[in-house]
């Protein structure tokens, strides 16, 4: 007799949470001068996966929704097509096959993942908000999840390599199989942090914002759920970047040095320059490569940031601060940044540029000669590091 006491009162209380958060809609609406409030065309057994906060405000204009569908259908398309040559032309050209590039086809397979949620979320928009309910919500954040943590792995590997190569270029250990390996353990470490909350063993996944797009729920204050978000920002968020700012830290100490150290020497003995043409010439293939792996992750660092810093308002600082328009920029930022890394790539990696035109002759790539010989040079003699 308890235990179907026990149960009633649970039902009971789940039935008085999603009918209060109907009213309090109903009501607002009539309160606003007719302005209906977030929520309003839910079900009522959606409501109950509806973080009460985002209940408070009023439903945004018809053109902001449409608005954001369109501008993600530009990202959809844009991070297809550019991330899918990024996969297809590293995968398929030999030359290009080298450890340090198994990284950018992590990279790119991520940022492929990213946008693959797209059509979710340009649904919810045209619909103007939970369109797809629940299992819409849970299976665009699982998808965020692997891919922005993955994302965030990967750009540490990349920092790792990278400093491996430019620190120690005659003792490089980074191989194929330490590269495959390394792969396996960023999807390792990246799924447990989605898989936890999907199956709500420990956070959840809830709408945010307009409610049309989804996340980790940063907003129910319970230590349980504060101390979820502590620990996926340290995780996701802090190591990873610590990991790309300390390689990269240790990467400009070197060049600044080792170029230091080559002036004076040529001071030394009265020459311009130590470098032949052929060395300056390799070294601009890799400058430029240095560059665009320096450039795609300071663009992870500066795409994830206001979202780590949003999530932590909603736990431990002031949730008023955080409205629905407020937390639609972060979404949009990580998502403008799995569009231009593969284009990146393009404009920066010589190798890359040229297998691009010996493919897709029409796109009119030019990559001149002398580029081409000193990175093949690279690429033989030590496998060509990438970002």
């Amino acid at each position: 007799m308890d235990a179907f006491g026990g149960m009633q009162s649970l039902l009971n209380s789940t039935s008085y949470v999603y009918t209060k958060a109907e009213a309090r809609i109903l009501d607002k609406g009539r309160n606003l001068g007719g302005h209906r409030m977030l929520g309003w065309n839910v079900p009522p057994e959606e409501l109950i996966y509806i973080p009460e906060h985002w209940l408070s405000y009023p439903e945004p204009e018809a053109s902001l929704h449409l608005l954001l569908g369109i501008l993600y259908v530009g990202f959809f398309f844009i991070a297809l097509i550019g991330n899918g040559l990024v996969i297809w032309i590293f995968s398929a050209a030999k030359s290009l096959r080298t450890p340090s590039n198994m990284f950018v086809i992590n990279l790119a397979i991520c940022d492929f993942m990213m946008m693959l949620k797209a059509p979710i979320f340009i649904y919810n928009s045209f619909y103007r908000g939970f369109a797809l309910g629940h299992l819409g919500c849970q299976i665009f954040a699982f998808i965020g999840s692997m891919s922005g943590i993955g994302a965030g792995m990967t750009n540490a590997c990349i920092a790792y390599d990278r400093y491996s190569t430019i620190a120690n270029p005659l003792e490089r250990k980074v191989t194929k199989v330490k590269a495959l390996v390394m792969i396996i353990i960023i999807w390792m470490y990246t799924t447990p942090w989605a898989v936890l909350p999907l199956l709500e063993i420990w956070g959840r996944f809830v709408p945010e914002g307009f409610l049309t797009a989804c996340s980790f729920d940063y907003l129910t204050e319970t230590f349980d759920n504060k101390m979820f978000v502590a620990v996926i920002f340290t995780f996701s968020y802090l190591i990873p970047m610590s990991m790309i700012i300390y390689f990269y830290s240790k990467i400009v100490g070197f060049v600044v040095n080792h170029e230091k150290a080559l002036r004076e020497q040529a001071k030394k003995m009265n020459v311009e320059s130590l470098r032949s043409n052929s060395s300056q010439q390799s070294q601009s293939a890799e400058v430029r490569i240095a560059k665009a792996a320096i450039t795609i992750c300071f663009l992870f660092v500066a795409a994830w940031t206001p979202y780590a810093v949003l999530a932590l308002i909603g736990a431990f600082g002031d949730q008023s601060k955080l409205t629905p328009a407020v937390t639609m920029i972060p979404a949009c930022a990580c998502k403008f940044v799995a569009c231009i890394d593969p284009y990146i790539y393009a404009i920066s990696h010589p190798r890359y540029r040229i297998e691009l035109n010996n493919r897709l002759p029409w796109l009119a790539i030019n990559e001149t000669s002398t580029e081409t010989q000193s990175t093949t040079t690279t690429t033989t003699s030590e496998p060509a590091p990438q970002a």
